[in-house]
């Protein structure tokens, strides 16, 4: 082979040229030859071991977000001065904002670095900051000197970050090594996984809880310490399927794509390809010949130049605009779960004491269990069923129009249905309804289209860029409308839901809009999606020989 490059090396000017063609134009071929085999494969073993890799990640993220909607409240019990059933709000707002805050910058940081180090490097990397973040939390204390309000809030900043570039690195991997007619199927499967990750959050809380009641009742109202070990448990919990996930997340092959289109090394693109799709490993051979080629570069001109061009960059603004909408809603939405599980007998109980904190951690931990099979799941699995055969933006354009319809009833009917049973139980339809419409509709397609729809080489970055925009919308949600909840009224009296559910309604319509921007995906490869002419996408070797890198332990061979 050292010698093939010699050889190579002392041909003219040319026959340099006339060869390089004609390597560059067999690249092109075997290039567009193995993302079709990609495009084209059968359902393996393989892509279900993405799914669950994958999948794994999006279930322990839900379940330590979703966790600490339940833990605050014993957290109240704990270390307020009174032993409220709420922290104050401020600290509350503190413990669930400081998640969304590092989300946001974990999907701009590992959006980025996906697409300039690899997908395969990262991968793993933002699943042990969860785990170090969970850990974190699980163990924290305070002192004179810190309060472990500030002590959590820090943690679940951090674990925030990894949670972030699990949106990205996932969504981007399980896409690009999919088949074209199952991939959105695959990507929804994936991001399901936050549905039973919520569950098991409800599960876990009832289950802890119903451990510990002798305990809990026979502490004081003043004391009841035993409940420190509830939420303790709880988060703590949550870094076991992240744990066992590790191993299978650090050692997942690089895909193909990223192979080919950003390390511009076509020929091992190609074996991995070969490799994953008959045994589902990869072997990279440290002695092999490594030839570049030349290929559209990432780089800061040619992002503004491919954005700038209104049929890209409306994309873009498409796909981050409508999850902004959605998450102002989604993440909105929970403002509202005390007033449903008092609707359905899972409120504040009669009960004081010490038997009145069991029963109120107990409620809420049932009540939620009832909200994630009620609208949550089957949501998810709805879209799973018919995203790959309706399509994307059918599903997210009907979802956008339901929900506007929803939340539009809920908000102008409100004072109406609180008045009577009838009223609060049509409320509780209602907000399931939204549940369900938020999942089979733009919850998950403004995850899946963002993993699809941009070029190899900006895709987790764009991807990025759309989930944190999401993130934004959440952040508002839940800063903005926490503090207007109960604005007009006495602390506690959701004297302003009404209004902020009519928002919410003004912000699904404008999502309705965002949607049009966005073209069909389905049934199509990323290549055709990506809006770049695909033949003559290789238009030569790089450089020259010397771009041509030869293994040290060849070069020692040759000299021998």
């Amino acid at each position: 082979m050292a010698e093939a490059i010699y050889q190579q090396n002392k041909l003219d000017g040319s026959d340099v040229d006339s060869h390089n063609k004609g390597v560059a134009l067999s690249l092109d071929e075997r290039r567009r030859a193995a993302l079709s085999e990609v495009d084209n494969a059968r359902f393996s073993w393989f892509h279900a071991k993405v799914c669950v890799v994958a999948g794994v990640g999006f279930f322990t993220d839900a379940y330590d977000i979703f966790a600490i909607n339940i833990a605050s409240t014993m957290l109240g019990y704990v270390y307020t001065k009174n032993h409220a059933s709420s922290l104050p709000k401020n600290q509350d707002l503190g413990v669930k904002v400081a998640t969304p805050c590092g989300t946001l910058v974990g999907q701009l940081l590992f959006g980025w670095l996906a697409d300039l180090v690899g997908r395969k490097r990262m991968y793993g990397i933002e699943l042990m900051i969860i785990i170090i973040g969970t850990f974190g939390q699980a163990v924290s204390g305070e002192a004179h000197a810190v309060n472990i309000i500030g002590v959590l809030v820090v943690w679940r900043f951090i674990m925030g970050i990894g949670i972030g570039g699990d949106y990205p690195l996932s969504a981007v991997i399980s896409s690009e090594f999919a088949s074209t007619h199952i991939r959105g199927r695959m990507m929804t499967a994936v991001f399901a996984s936050q549905g039973w990750g919520q569950l098991a959050a409800a599960i876990v809380s009832t289950v802890v809880v119903s451990a510990f009641k002798k305990q809990i009742v026979a502490d004081s109202p003043t004391d009841p310490k035993h409940v420190d070990f509830l939420w303790r448990l709880l988060i703590g919990l949550g870094a076991v399927p992240g744990a066992i996930a590790l191993y299978f997340r650090l050692t997942i092959p690089e895909t193909p794509r990223f192979t080919m289109d950003i390390e511009r090394n076509v020929k091992q693109a190609s074996q991995d390809v070969d490799n994953f799709l008959t045994n589902g490993n990869f072997v990279v051979d440290p002695d092999a010949v490594v030839q570049r080629v030349q290929a559209p570069k990432a780089t800061r001109r040619d992002f503004l130049q491919h954005f700038g061009k209104w049929e890209n960059g409306k994309v873009l603004l498409g796909t981050s605009y409508s999850w902004f909408a959605l998450d102002i809603a989604f993440y909105g939405l929970g403002l509202n779960s005390s007033i449903v599980l008092q609707a359905i007998g899972f409120g504040k109980p009669k009960q004081t004491g010490s038997l009145g904190i069991y029963t109120n951690l107990r409620n809420i931990s049932v009540g939620n269990i009832v909200l994630s099979v009620g609208g949550l799941i089957p949501g998810y699995w709805a879209t799973f069923l018919l995203i790959d055969s309706w399509g994307r933006k059918p599903i997210q354009l009907m979802g956008f129009v339901l929900l506007t319809i929803i939340f539009a009833c809920m908000g102008f009917g409100y004072d109406a249905m609180q008045k009577t049973d009838s009223g609060r139980k049509a409320f509780t339809f209602l907000y399931c309804m939204a549940n369900f419409f938020q999942n089979f509709g733009p919850n998950t397609t403004t995850f899946v289209i963002p993993g699809e729809i941009f070029p190899t080489r900006y895709r987790s970055t764009a991807h990025g860029i759309s989930a944190a925009s999401g993130k934004l919308g959440a952040i508002i949600a839940q800063v903005g409308f926490a503090q207007l909840k109960d604005r007009g009224g006495a602390p506690g009296s959701s004297a302003w839901v009404k209004h902020i559910l009519e928002i919410f309604a003004l912000f699904m319509l404008t999502g309705v809009f965002s949607t049009l921007l966005i073209p069909e995906t389905k049934q199509r490869t990323l290549e055709d999606l990506s809006n770049e002419d695909q033949h003559g996408f290789i238009s030569g070797i790089a450089g020259d020989a010397t771009d041509i890198i030869v293994p040290t332990t060849t070069r020692e061979k040759e000299v021998v």
